[in-house]
């Protein structure tokens, strides 16, 4: 697709982001909310909000641009005709959703082929939010942002999360267990578009987990790399499912050699 498009591509998915955000902010009744499914395991979540949001941005970018696909968290999936792909998870976060803990995201990732060419993510509870194109730069509220340049994986403050099944989260406590002695701390936040977008911004040094999805990866990969971070895998491969591994350039050699060590991308 023409690269003059990303702009108005931009435009669609603040616009969607925002108005999914609101709906979250302003519906979310008082309480534990409902659970209307599970996914991976009994802890893997779906809400009704999760489900209303979706069907939001379906309809958002529906009505913006017909021809376009859209793939989604809570099953919307539909490969259009133009080429052009919009990768969707309403609540990168649903647990804390749930909670009531403020850090969750409305994620909204721009694909053409393989490449993401436009990135949002809203974090509803602050009103904060991350926006990227592809050879633009990343801004937050509109204001250009940079990772830190940290040099020494020891000073390091890593993000990292945990999956939802028993037995990868047993094994992702044994890596932990190698990675903690060796960085300045370590932050879990619970939303993987989140702790992308706190590495694109300066709030942690650099990230790193397994288990992502595209929904998961697409915005916040982008923002994260139009930051200025280095996103992959283990052994030069491309960021996926297997793992993804986040840092400043300085940083992602010595993070990567740690966490192959470990064989971080294997259950």
């Amino acid at each position: 697709m023409p690269t003059d498009d990303t702009p108005e591509l931009l435009e669609i998915a603040l616009a969607a982001a925002r108005a999914a955000a609101e709906l979250l902010r302003e519906r979310r009744p008082p309480g534990v909310l409902e659970v209307t499914a599970t996914k991976t395991s009994a802890t893997d979540i779906v809400t009704a909000m999760d489900q209303a949001a979706e069907q939001l941005l379906v309809d958002h970018i529906r009505a913006a641009r017909p021809d376009d696909g859209v793939l989604g968290e809570e099953g919307a999936a539909e490969p259009g005709t133009s080429g052009v792909t919009w990768v969707l998870d309403p609540i990168d976060g649903t647990v804390n959703y749930l909670y009531g803990i403020p850090a969750y995201g409305v994620s909204i990732g721009v694909r053409s082929g393989p490449d993401v060419l436009v990135g949002v993510v809203c974090n509803p509870a602050t009103g904060e939010t991350w926006a990227a194109r592809r050879g633009h730069g990343a801004t937050l509220d509109g204001r250009p942002i940079t990772v830190n340049p940290v040099t020494d994986l020891a000073l390091a403050l890593v993000a990292t999360g945990f999956g939802y099944e028993s037995s990868r989260r047993a094994r992702q406590a044994e890596i932990l267990r190698a990675v903690l002695p060796r960085v300045r701390d370590i932050r879990r936040a619970g939303a993987a578009s989140l702790d992308l977008c706190a590495l694109a911004c300066g709030r942690v040094d650099a990230y790193y987990e397994r288990g992502l999805k595209p929904w998961d990866l697409a915005a916040g990969g982008l923002i994260a790399a139009e930051a200025g971070a280095r996103v992959g895998g283990l052994g030069g491969r491309e960021a996926g499912e297997d793992l993804v591994v986040a840092a400043p350039p300085a940083l992602f050699g010595p993070l990567q050699d740690l966490l192959a060590g470990q064989a971080a991308d294997r259950d």
